[in-house]
């Protein structure tokens, strides 16, 4: 039986599930609740088998539930996506990307990669996000970016990857800091020193906290950060000690007083990939920006 399911549905569908509760997700449709419960209940007729568990509390997806929603996502993304692109043709843009990147990769090369796509492309518009590993593969996977850049380390199975820019990390102290007179040093080393944590649930601190357990150690900052920025301004207020890569210190270093002492641990070095969704599911724009990154990285520049 060939089985209709309409966007309007499925968007009914998503907010179901993200609410929690029929009401709820029908005011935020500006439905009725009995509107809502009639759509989703004909697809469960459909398909034959039930998409929400209801319960007294609200509802929640079944195992089926959990399938539909995960592809009503990508379906609504790419939807929007569309649509958005079509629009921008009436103001003369002719294609659009979304990125979403790494911290560290926002502060680095990737802007300065970006400007210079967009100097050869000027009728393509690029979209440019922050986010975390996990979430950045999260949402190529599901079609709300079209692309991601970050660190190689991640899991991107389904996704194709390919190499982009890499660097080193390194401990960023005081100039009058004991370190501060090394030449290199390595993570064992750092963890005699209170230190600055740097993105919280990233995955440069979730590594962290695992070499620091490898060596019988708890990595315990005196301070969170959100952002390499802020971690730079507290190191150099001499507060702290903060893991973060060479290249996004060096530029920093003379004018606020700080170091950059190199680690020396093989897993310091990070490799940098642009990943994405297969070749046939994206646009003409999303592969060129994709080539021009790679073309960049490899010539240095």
């Amino acid at each position: 039986m060939r089985r209709h399911v309409d966007p309007v549905t499925l968007r009914l569908f998503v907010a179901v599930c993200e609410e929690g509760n029929i009401a709820r997700a029908a005011a935020r449709e500006a439905l009725v609740a009995s509107a809502v419960s009639k759509r989703i209940g004909a697809i469960e007729r459909e398909i034959g088998a039930p998409l929400l568990v209801r319960n007294r509390r609200g509802v929640a997806p079944t195992a089926a539930g959990e399938v539909l929603l995960r592809r009503a996502r990508e379906i609504l993304g790419a939807l929007d996506r569309t649509l958005a692109e079509l629009d921008e043709f009436s103001t003369g843009v002719q294609g659009s990307v979304r990125v979403v990147a790494s911290v560290s990769a926002l502060a680095e090369d990737l802007p300065d990669d970006i400007a210079s796509f967009l100097a050869a492309y000027q009728s393509v518009r690029v979209v440019l996000d922050e986010a975390v590993s996990t979430a950045i593969v999260r949402m190529v996977r599901e079609g709300a970016a079209d692309i991601g850049v970050l660190w190689d380390a991640a899991d991107m199975s389904a996704l194709q990857a390919v190499p982009y820019r890499s660097d080193r990390l390194c401990a960023v102290v005081h100039a009058r800091h004991p370190l501060a007179r090394a030449a290199r040093t390595t993570f064992a080393e750092t963890l005699a020193w209170p230190s600055i944590g740097v993105t919280p649930g990233g995955m440069v601190e979730s590594m962290l906290r695992r070499q620091a357990a490898l060596l019988g150690a708890a990595l315990t900052p005196r301070i969170q950060v959100a952002s390499l920025d802020a971690a730079r301004r507290i190191a150099a207020a001499g507060l702290g000690l903060a893991i973060l890569p060479v290249e996004a210190t060096m530029p920093y270093a003379g004018a606020t007083g700080l170091v950059a002492v190199p680690l020396t641990d093989d897993w310091a070095r990070r490799q940098f990939v642009v990943c994405s969704r297969p070749d046939s599911m994206l646009s003409a724009s999303s592969r060129a920006l994709i080539d021009h990154l790679r073309r960049r990285a490899k010539a240095g520049g």
